[in-house]
């Protein structure tokens, strides 16, 4: 498996995953072209020092998975820095093989090279599946989420 930055070419291999489920069925527009949202969006991702949108490929080349790593830097902690790893997802015909864990491994080595002093995430009360093999990793629920939407 490789894992590297992901490039713009990139972009509809990763909408594609990431629309690949029930809730991102519902707030993802996957089409082909895909809608200049999507590049925008990537173009900022990119050009972010403290962004990492990763795409893991196998042997093939093929993409298989992605995540993105963000890296926030603030004053508590002793100025310290936390990472929040987003988007993991893994093309459909790979699940169940164990590369889930292998991107998070990958992503916990990178978030401690980076110095962060935790690796925190969000998921959906929807996805108890993911609930527990985040539980499995050694995330804890550690606080209370809360949203204010603007849609």
């Amino acid at each position: 498996m490789i894992f590297r930055k992901a490039t713009e070419k990139d972009i509809s291999s990763i909408v594609a995953m990431i629309a690949d489920d029930e809730l991102g069925k519902q707030r993802e527009n996957f089409q082909t072209p895909l809608p200049k949202e999507y590049v925008e969006a990537f173009k900022n991702i990119n050009t972010d020092i403290n962004q990492e949108l990763i795409v893991i490929e196998n042997d093939e080349l093929e993409i298989i998975g992605t995540l993105q790593l963000t890296f926030i830097q603030y004053l508590t902690y002793q100025g310290g820095i936390r990472a929040q790893i987003e988007a993991v997802r893994v093309r459909k015909d790979q699940r169940g093989i164990g590369l889930g864990k292998k991107i998070f491994e990958w992503a916990i080595d990178r978030a401690k090279e980076r110095k962060a002093h935790l690796l925190q995430l969000t998921t959906d009360k929807k996805r108890p599946k993911a609930i527990k093999f985040y539980e499995d990793l050694g995330f804890k629920p550690s606080h209370v989420g809360m949203k204010m939407c603007f849609d």
